[in-house]
């Protein structure tokens, strides 16, 4: 299981999020600070690019 979590802006906190990962059983996360209006969001792509058959993705 894998999660990802992000946040807008960098004075919001991410902890909320990956604690309710943590707790849902992802056992990889990735997490980021940057707008969901932007079209790049590295750290999502590399989380897409590392999936495998199988991998649940979990976000909060």
């Amino acid at each position: 299981m894998i999660g990802y979590a992000r946040v807008s802006t960098t004075d919001q906190n991410l902890d909320a999020q990956t604690d309710a990962l943590t707790a849902a059983g992802a056992e990889r996360m990735f997490s980021e600070r940057i707008s969901g209006a932007k079209a790049e969001r590295p750290e999502l792509d590399k989380m897409l690019d590392q999936l495998r058959a199988g991998d649940v993705v979990v976000t909060k």
